[in-house]
């Protein structure tokens, strides 16, 4: 705990709140090949989508009869937003790629085609390469009441601690390489890469933050050190795709 008391501009409550699914985090993001339990399977609503899908028109969205109207506004609002984000993703995904739209969490990223789920516990939603154990995303998220990551602190501080409490065990020697803020249609995004040595392999990673509906988002990615050259412009498309979005209705 001194690197977190060492921190005062992070809140410590969010990485205390954390620390029980610390375990499998770590797991997820730097152990070798092995690290992929197959439990805690979950319902969830989630779209995938692939380039070319069919566009929601807004008559979809229209719901007709007084009658109707009453009883099925609020729920058909809902559901046109999230549908109409998701169509809004799935024009924007590139060659080579896939998309998630978690409607019910917020988020969304594109992934390398290929990439298989698996459900990790403590992770939200988790894809891997099937040949390539570290060439992985996930996305966690644990509750907050602040409404920026900025209130966390300066990008370098926030990514630092994060690694170090939440990323990667105390076993593994970490090199934050860098961090940097941006926005993105109104909110904020810190982004950083680091590496991760352990005894038998090396991770390069990328990780992208934010906040919103009342949650600190973190989604990673990565490679093995030696496929690092090889897989970043695809690894940086899908940190650069991860966008955290207001969810409505519940």
């Amino acid at each position: 705990m001194a690197l977190l008391q060492h921190a005062p501009a992070v809140d410590r409550a969010l990485f205390l709140n954390s620390s029980s699914s610390s375990t499998s985090f770590h797991q997820l993001m730097l152990q070798g090949p092995a690290f992929f339990p197959g439990h805690l399977h979950r319902r969830r609503v989630t779209f995938e989508v692939r380039a070319g899908a069919s566009p929601i028109s807004p008559k979809d969205c229209i719901v007709e009869g007084p009658g109707r109207r009453q009883a099925l506004a609020l729920g058909a609002i809902t559901t046109c937003i999230s549908l109409t984000y998701a169509n809004s993703a799935s024009s924007e995904v590139k060659k080579g790629f896939q998309s998630v739209v978690d409607q019910k969490d917020g988020y969304s990223f594109l992934y390398p085609f290929g990439w298989q789920e698996v459900i990790i516990e403590g992770q939200d939603k988790v894809l891997k390469d099937v040949i390539e154990p570290l060439e992985s995303v996930s996305v966690y998220m644990v509750p907050t009441t602040k409404q920026d990551v900025r209130d966390f602190g300066p990008p370098q501080e926030v990514a630092d601690t994060l690694i170090q409490k939440v990323l990667a065990p105390p076993s593994q020697k970490i090199k934050l390489v860098e961090a940097a803020e941006h926005d993105d249609d109104g909110r904020a995004y810190y982004t950083f890469e680091f590496i991760a040595r352990a005894p038998n392999f090396t991770r390069h990673a990328l990780g992208a933050i934010s906040i919103g509906n009342g949650k600190f988002y973190t989604l990673t990615t990565g490679a093995n050190e030696r496929r690092w050259e090889k897989m970043k412009d695809k690894l940086q498309t899908v940190i650069n795709s991860f966008k955290v979005f207001d969810v409505y209705g519940g």
